[in-house]
């Protein structure tokens, strides 16, 4: 079996309060996998491309732990919700609302996304 390499010039981009931003190339983002990106003002997103290839994009930051982690996150469904779960203390977060689905008092940021 071969494998070739994605070739195409589609940018992933986030929508941030001032405009679309580009992450990266879209070939970049591997299926069920996330990868973290530093944003213009400091924060960092965790990425992912699921299977379907649709996008998401949620904070990186785990709320629970503070730590820069939820990009290493392993990705899944509960009820048809696509979540990513922390590597950490496992706690499952939307990654279209960014909602803790273990705790509906805690959030996580989540953007718009979009491949051009």
């Amino acid at each position: 079996m071969t494998l070739a390499v994605e070739t195409t010039d589609l940018k992933v981009q986030l929508q941030l309060a001032d405009g679309w931003f580009t992450v990266c190339d879209l070939s970049l983002l591997v299926p069920g996998r996330g990868v973290a990106a530093l944003l213009p003002d400091g924060r960092q997103v965790a990425l992912f491309r699921d299977r379907a290839d649709r996008l998401y994009a949620v904070d990186n930051r785990d709320p629970f732990t503070g730590a820069a982690v939820l990009s290493r996150g392993l990705t899944g469904t509960h009820q048809g919700r696509p979540f990513v779960a922390s590597p950490l203390l496992k706690q499952r977060f939307d990654l279209v609302t960014g909602e803790c689905l273990d705790d509906d008092s805690v959030r996580v940021s989540a953007y718009e996304v979009r491949a051009l």
